[in-house]
């Protein structure tokens, strides 16, 4: 919502500042030249990026304008998850939590929780991992480097997603000077023609420039470090059940497995040692 909010005021603060200088909002009117610094923009983008991340950055642009992802109460949810089944685990060995890995849809613990359920990424992450204990891998430091191996994937991932953004960002001021270059040509062609023409012209070729600029750094820069925290919000999400993960597989006590989890917690998302305890100590083991 504050991405909506903040493009909102980024217009209103244009529309209201140049209309406030007595400014012609008639002589902005150039689609020619927006035409030719989205266009041009737009294929360099996709010339500059794989298809498999052109694709994947399209389908991801939404997430700007959703606001945070991983809030509170679904980090909560995750540490409560995963505590049932470190419950679990502890009071009948990792072979009875085969069932909740192999078919989470139908588990009694998820289901609990569908803010974790949802999550595709983080559910394959949790069942890999705790698959990979019921099959007898037990050695925490071989599991945590494959780990960390595939968290710097997701990073490397969504940084791609962000950059590829970025790069259209960056390109855009130099592309409005290139459409700007061009009204001029454009002017030099009707030099004969009287002022008030050419002084039309000479505005048209100038508006180039201002979108170029404008779009660049009030629009699609922003838009870029919005995809980058939304991505790495994801991350965090997955570091956070790494730390779980590694606190139950040393043999440590399902609270303290958690309270490995918690500490990772993002600060915007925190949650104390009290609230954590207290909300453990009412959750009952769901039958199934």
């Amino acid at each position: 919502m504050l991405s909506i909010v903040g493009y909102i005021v980024v217009l209103w603060g244009f529309i209201f500042g140049y209309y406030t200088v007595g400014g012609n909002f008639a002589l902005l009117w150039q689609p020619g030249e927006f035409y030719l610094i989205c266009g041009i923009s737009f294929g360099a983008y996709l010339v500059a990026s794989p298809s498999h991340v052109a694709k994947g950055t399209l389908k991801r642009l939404p997430l700007i304008f959703r606001g945070a992802r991983y809030t509170k109460k679904r980090y909560t949810d995750l540490l409560c998850a995963l505590y049932l089944l470190f419950r679990l685990a502890k009071a009948k060995g990792d072979m009875a939590l085969e069932s909740h890995i192999e078919r989470p849809k139908e588990s009694a613990i998820f289901q609990q929780y569908p803010s974790v359920l949802r999550d595709a990424a983080a559910m394959d992450f949790i069942c890999a991992y705790i698959r990979m204990m019921t099959l007898g891998l037990k050695n925490a430091n071989e599991i945590e480097t494959v780990m960390d191996a595939e968290i710097d994937g997701a990073i490397h991932e969504r940084s791609a997603y962000t950059d590829s953004v970025q790069t259209m960002a960056d390109g855009l001021p130099a592309i409005g000077i290139v459409a700007a270059v061009l009204g001029i040509i454009k002017t030099m062609g009707i030099i004969n023609e009287p002022p008030e023409i050419l002084g039309k012209s000479v505005a048209g070729a100038l508006v180039g420039t201002f979108l170029g600029v404008f779009l660049a750094y009030a629009f699609v820069g922003p838009a870029a470090k919005a995809l980058n925290a939304s991505s790495m919000s994801e991350v965090d999400y997955l570091r956070v059940i790494k730390a779980c993960l590694m606190g139950h597989m040393q043999g440590y006590a399902p609270q303290i497995a958690v309270e490995f989890g918690r500490k990772n917690l993002p600060h915007e998302s925190f949650i104390s040692f009290e609230e954590l305890d207290n909300l453990l100590g009412s959750l009952t083991m769901p039958q199934g």
